[in-house]
């Protein structure tokens, strides 16, 4: 009886003490994208049949009346992690092309050098990696320059989706009044 006593004591205890509680709203919450575009809704609506080409997943910083670009936020001439908090990953269900090379299908760490008039987009093998700053050049897979586009328009938050193009999709990139298109053939 003493030793039920015991357990019961220590099972009560271990569920009113082992809960964990939730975490705060995180300032930059993840999001992910794909292509095809809004995959995982066409595939319960028995719309598509094979894999997605791709798919990003991101944190998304705020503006909050920041200098984005060349400030405080993100520095030129600097590795960028594309986003916030844990490093962006893309992932290829296939082989793509991307700046005229071959991209092997498999997931990458998704980072970028963004510079006054271009970004230098960087594929990276290195995974699960938080911000940039274990980058480590010697695992890049890929590099390849894209100019940006300003914009009139200023976006709030961090914004990474797909847009279909013939033979492939372009990865929008979108933050303050910066616009940046990476292409990807498949």
């Amino acid at each position: 009886m003493k030793y039920l006593f015991i357990c019961c004591i220590i099972l009560i205890s271990s569920y009113l003490y082992g809960q964990t509680s939730p975490t705060e709203l995180d300032k930059s919450p993840m999001d992910m994208s794909y292509f095809p575009i809004n995959y995982p809704i066409q595939r319960i609506q028995g719309k598509v049949g094979s894999t997605p080409v791709a798919r990003v997943t991101y944190s998304r910083p705020q503006k909050k009346g920041r200098t984005i670009f060349g400030g405080e936020v993100v520095k030129y001439n600097e590795v960028w992690r594309l986003g916030a908090n844990e490093s962006t990953e893309i992932e290829f269900y296939q082989n793509v092309k991307i700046g005229g090379k071959k991209i092997s299908k498999g997931r990458y760490t998704l980072y970028c050098i963004p510079s006054e008039k271009q970004w230098t987009i960087i594929l990276n093998k290195d995974l699960n990696a938080w911000g940039a700053f274990n980058y480590d050049v010697k695992k890049d897979v890929l590099r390849t320059d894209i100019s940006i586009q300003a914009q009139t328009d200023v976006v709030e938050v961090f914004t990474m989706y797909f847009d279909a193009i013939p033979n492939g999709a372009n990865l929008i990139m979108l933050w303050d009044n910066i616009k940046v298109v990476l292409p990807i053939n498949v």
